[in-house]
């Protein structure tokens, strides 16, 4: 069997370093921050509807307790993640393994039942594996697609290992995943921002729907960009991407993220005044320039936005979940702001892309022009995010939606989930939200 495929089953908990173990549980925590902050979006209560009413089954929707499929369930799961742009992320991926990752484990986890340290182990195995099939597949297709492709055969080798999948069908599941996963252009979301946003939800439930598939006897391998690829592969088990995931201060695409950092860094060393500002530009690399709507609608078009999050963060500092929610999208001093972004494309900066966003940024005022240095955005594994961070940005995410003490017993539950069932913490995680 080729190597991926091995890895799939063989990994066991005592392989995996204790950094990378660390780093699982804040993953996670930073992951189920998220989901709650995006499930008070309109894109999450659609799906969820969606879910419970054309998806029968017995497992509760994430942050909602209604009952649907495995598959749907994990439909709904990935899109409330996707909903709210802050989850983690892996810059040569250009998406996010977590997001379609943690719906298919969470959910089959739970059906079956599983320990606790079996899902912590199949969710490390699926960062590992995420990881080099997006690697692969950008190395080897035309388009750039969304998470939600390689997302879905990430979903499937997580599924196939907690239900205990043969070889044989392991192989088979990889293949239907990626032969029905949602190859979704990227770009395509990016110049018309709405709720399908980066296809998670939908790579998670064909994840899902493949690993069943598989099970009962369903045909579709090979998985091409795993089994034809090993170049991409050769470095598993001694290499842990676990530990060069980024991870995001403000919950809009990672694109805009640097010149928020460059924005804020001038306009601190030189004390200046948001209102005194009259014109603003970025350079930056070509994929954050196509981001440059200045006047988003809907939050999914102020989250795939470079100027509306600069204008919030020059003047309130950050951007938060607030600051980009449907009703807050009509306020005229960020309007004013965004309307006066330049956006320009850097070949210095498109040079470094994927593996670095930079971005540079000049602000102006009646009293000069003042220029920052390429920045680059927080978080990044090169200069990471502190544990207290992280747990700062769950708190600041899931307090308000879930309340403090339901907050505070996941936090818990997930610290000590190495030796209790998975149900410790997903019977938390999948009723509804009653802060």
């Amino acid at each position: 069997m080729p190597a991926p495929l091995d890895f799939i089953h063989a990994l066991t908990w005592h392989d995996i370093p204790a950094p990378v173990r660390a780093q699982i549980e804040l993953s996670l925590l930073d992951l189920i921050g998220v989901a709650a902050g995006g499930r008070q979006t309109r894109l999450a209560q659609l799906i969820c509807d969606h879910a419970t009413s054309e998806f029968g089954g017995d497992i509760p929707i994430l942050f909602d307790g209604r009952p649907a499929s495995a598959s749907g369930a994990a439909l709904a799961a990935g899109m409330t993640i996707d909903a709210l742009d802050g989850h983690d992320g892996f810059n040569p991926a250009k998406g996010h393994i977590g997001c379609p990752l943690l719906p298919s484990a969470l959910m089959l986890g739970h059906q079956a039942n599983i320990s606790g340290r079996d899902f912590l182990a199949a969710m490390v195995m699926g960062y590992e594996f995420g990881a080099r099939a997006a690697i692969a597949q950008h190395a080897t297709v035309p388009d750039y697609h969304t998470s939600g492709s390689w997302g879905a055969v990430t979903a499937a080798a997580a599924g196939a290992r907690l239900l205990d999948l043969t070889p044989d069908q392991t192989r088979h599941a990889l293949g239907i995943a990626e032969y029905h996963g949602p190859r979704s252009q990227m770009m395509r979301c990016i110049d018309h921002p709405t709720m399908v946003k980066d296809g998670s939800g939908w790579g998670a439930m064909a994840g899902v729907s493949a690993v069943k598939l598989a099970q009962s006897g369903f045909t579709g391998a090979p998985a091409i960009t795993v089994e034809d690829t090993p170049d991409f592969w050769s470095d598993l088990g001694t290499r842990w991407y676990m530990l060069e995931q980024y991870y995001k201060p403000y919950p809009v695409c990672r694109w805009a993220q640097a010149p928020i950092e460059s924005a804020l860094a001038v306009q601190a060393a030189h004390g200046l005044n948001a209102a005194d500002i009259t014109l603003i530009e970025i350079e930056t690399f070509h994929e954050s320039v196509r981001l440059a709507n200045p006047h988003p609608t809907s939050t999914e078009a102020a989250q795939y936005s470079t100027c509306f999050p600069v204008a919030i963060a020059l003047q309130n500092g950050t951007v938060t979940a607030r600051d980009i929610a449907d009703e807050a999208l009509n306020r005229p001093e960020t309007a004013r702001l965004a309307s006066a972004i330049r956006m320009v494309e850097s070949d210095h900066a498109n040079a470094h892309f994927p593996t670095k966003r930079l971005a540079r940024v000049t602000l102006e005022t009646a009293q000069g022009r003042f220029s920052g240095d390429w920045s680059e955005p927080r978080w990044d594994h090169t200069s990471p995010a502190t544990a207290a961070e992280l747990r700062a940005k769950y708190h600041g995410l899931a307090d308000p939606i879930l309340g403090r003490d339901t907050a505070d017993r996941i936090e818990e539950s997930l610290s000590g989930l190495e030796e209790m069932p998975l149900r410790a913490l997903s019977d938390q995680l999948l009723r509804p939200i009653n802060p």
